[in-house]
């Protein structure tokens, strides 16, 4: 195993393949030797994830065995394996379902081999951008995300896929991955993990010219780490991946891969270090010179050290090296909040990288400060966001409000500059519209605004037809939409209650009363105490009223609170307490272990997408953005994203208006949301003409699609980093 010659494929120049493409080739392969001949083009489809976002792919793999796809939570290399050879044999029988798997392999193999391209000055095919996350969310097969930071993350990857932009994606390949949840009756949070074997994932091993397992040293806790990398193919983009789990490693460094987020403040460290660190070196050991170093929130700040060290082991002058290093990398800060930004001791970053300063040409002291605000106050912990803005040309938050925000934050970096000429700006987030958008939706959509409509998004006159689609068929494709959802919480809401212990007729409640025709309201995001879902059993009469009203509505819960948040646990053993009210456990759906499989459920299903955040903590969000590319609407707190996006007719606002206390504000913002679900929301919903449309729900409908669908689509983003923040 070696390090010094470069990846199989790699060459990174125009017109070379990328590292890794000939490892992934090879796995396609060995999968399709174990399948009917006839099925070989389902193999290779199954390692390259742009079919999860091509019309008609999901289709395609659920018919291989409809249950068996969803057991597997859409895995197509778990499911080509443990399909029954039976079943197999019969697929590869259906001649029609035969011509379809070709036809997409080939769609998808013509779109691979274009070749990257990059507008104007700034990356290229031979030097693209290297986008560094601590998570990815490129598909749920891929489980190593713990929510929006890493689906952002994969829907900026996927986008740049689809637009043959140049860009690579470098995260940590997580054998435990997030941890999964369970709930008991009274609603305690459990948390549990369980093994993610990469060969049972749509992932490659990347191999040396030598047809050697590639990997790269770290030094880590004193000890040398050898990290393997894993290569994910998303179309004309590519996903590497670090892994410690090698046999020469020990076991505790084996460890530091294991689980995102481990609760051990030295063991993240650790992870950053093999991020940072180690996803620079072995890009370098792939052949791939990045343009442009995009460290999506500080987590890969170390990038910039081993940038730095490169320099310095040059002959450089550690000035002139830093130089350099800056004028590569450019940063995006997520976190609107400084507790949020994790600090580190002198003691935890001397146990861990304390041979670092030697290599740098630095002291001890000198490293550390680099991380702080006041780099010579030694009680000042060591911040990688402060080590990535000091260390980066360019930095910016995730919305206007949170540009502003983080400007504020860190301000202490430049002292003598007014706040509002702090150099962070901000990019709003996006999100990957055919990776969110529902097949009724998108093809709904493909009729009135053309083929290809994904492709012209960001533009505003791609999205005026809107306004002509009739109205009978934007609601029929609602009603498809609501129903599937309904039936999807149905079956996951008694599997969830069975496998609690729940008495049956509690059970049963929600199969029996959860209604295709009931307005429906999501609420699913991560459950810190901040975004407040204690605001929904704030009023428990009101509340109830809602749900046994002559305008009903029905509510989906779902999301994880952090293993560490006991309050937010004891918000959702609360919100349970209500659950033996009449009523409420026919209404009230919370679906265990929150994922991407769900999410897509959700943001396609329900009618209204609610979100309550304490302002100013919500940076931007991207759920509600899905929920309006499949016709939900917004009722949100003007924070974040909502804040630009809201006119006045495409959803309802909760103003973020001060109050003299945390208790007033949510009493106050609490009472907005009822009077609007009581009133204007419900009687829009149900006001109904003789043809049985709501004529004034669907207005809203199409300006939400007409004035988001533009502003918030990942093209739009990658548009904006595209000219504003990669090019020097």
């Amino acid at each position: 195993m070696s390090d010094a010659s470069r990846g199989g494929d790699t060459g990174a120049g125009s017109g070379a393949r990328p590292p890794g493409e000939r490892d992934t080739a090879r796995a396609a392969e060995r999968l399709a030797a174990r399948l009917p001949d006839e099925l070989a083009p389902l193999a290779r489809l199954a390692f390259d994830l742009s079919w999860s976002w091509e019309p008609g792919g999901a289709e395609l793999f659920r018919s291989v065995d409809p249950l068996r796809w969803e057991r597997v939570i859409h895995n197509p290399i778990r499911l080509l394996l443990e399909t029954p050879i039976s079943r197999l044999k019969a697929v590869a029988r259906d001649r029609d379902l035969l011509q379809r798997f070709v036809a997409l392999e080939s769609r998808l193999a013509a779109r691979r081999a274009e070749p990257l391209e990059a507008p104007g000055a700034g990356p290229s095919a031979s030097r693209p951008v290297a986008f560094l996350c601590a998570e990815f969310g490129a598909h749920c097969s891929l489980p190593i995300y713990a929510g929006g930071l890493g689906l952002l993350a994969g829907d900026l990857l996927r986008e740049a896929a689809d637009r043959a932009f140049p860009m690579v994606g470098l995260g940590l390949y997580y054998r435990e991955g997030y941890f999964r949840q369970r709930l008991d009756p009274s609603g305690r949070q459990h948390e549990y993990w369980i093994e993610r074997h990469p060969e049972l994932r749509p992932l490659a091993l990347v191999t040396n010219g030598a047809g050697e397992e590639l990997t790269v040293p770290v030094r880590i806790r004193d000890r040398e780490v050898r990290l393997q990398v894993w290569r994910a193919e998303l179309g004309r983009a590519s996903l590497y991946l670090l892994d410690a789990d090698r046999p020469e490693n020990r076991i505790i460094d084996r460890w530091i891969t294991t689980r995102l987020y481990d609760s051990d403040s030295e063991v993240r460290l650790a992870q950053y270090a093999a991020l940072g660190i180690g996803g620079m070196r072995a890009l370098a050991a792939m052949g791939i010179e990045p343009s442009v170093v995009h460290l999506n929130e500080g987590h890969a700040a170390l990038a910039s050290l081993e940038l730095l060290r490169e320099g310095v082991k040059a002959g450089i002058s550690v000035d002139a090296a830093a130089k350099t290093v800056r004028e590569k990398i450019v940063f995006t800060t997520h976190t609107p909040v400084a507790a949020g930004n994790e600090g580190y001791t002198a003691a935890e970053l001397h146990n861990v990288l304390g041979h670092l300063p030697e290599e740098l040409g630095l002291t001890p002291e000198e490293l550390a400060g680099m991380g702080r605000i006041h780099p010579d106050d030694a009680h000042e912990p060591f911040r990688l966001t402060v080590l990535a803005l000091r260390n980066g040309r360019a930095s910016n938050g995730v919305s206007r409000i949170h540009g502003g925000v983080a400007r504020e934050m860190w301000r202490g970096l430049w002292p003598d500059q007014p706040v509002d000429e702090v150099p962070i700006r901000h990019v709003t987030n996006g999100a990957h519209l055919p990776g969110w958008m529902a097949p009724p939706m998108r093809r709904l959509l493909a009729r009135h605004l053309g083929e290809g409509f994904e492709r012209r998004a960001a533009d505003p006159a791609t999205w005026e037809p809107v306004v002509g689609i009739p109205d009978e068929e934007l609601w029929a494709t609602r009603g498809a939409l609501r129903r599937a959802l309904v039936e999807f919480v149905r079956e996951r809401t008694v599997e969830d209650r069975l496998r609690r212990g729940e008495p049956m007729a509690y059970v049963e409640e929600a199969a029996r009363n959860f209604d295709p025709d009931v307005l429906t309201v999501g609420f699913a995001r991560r459950l810190a105490t901040y975004k407040r879902l204690h605001l929904l059993a704030s009023d428990a009469r009101r509340a109830l009223g809602l749900l046994r009203g002559e305008r009903p509505i029905q509510i989906v819960i779902a999301g994880k609170a952090h293993p560490r948040d006991e309050e937010a646990k004891g918000v959702l053993q609360r919100l349970f307490g209500l659950k033996r009210e009449p009523t409420v456990g026919g209404r009230v759906a919370f679906l265990e272990d929150y994922d991407a499989v769900t999410a897509s459920r959700l943001v396609s299903g329900c009618d209204v997408w609610l979100n309550l955040p304490r302002p100013p903590l919500e940076a931007s969000g991207t759920s509600g953005m899905k929920s309006a590319f499949n016709g939900g609407l917004q009722l949100s707190v003007l924070d974040g994203w909502w804040a630009e996006a809201w006119n006045g007719d495409n959803g309802w606002a909760v103003a973020a208006d001060p109050a003299p206390d945390e208790a007033a504000r949510d009493a106050r913002d609490a009472a907005r949301v009822f009077d609007l679900l009581e009133g204007e929301v419900g009687t829009l919903f149900y006001e109904r003409d003789a043809g049985g449309i709501p004529r004034g729900w669907v207005r809203r409908i199409k300006e939400s699609l007409r004035s988001i669908g533009p502003r918030f689509c990942a093209t739009r983003m990658l548009d904006d980093y595209a000219r504003d923040v990669y090019p020097s």
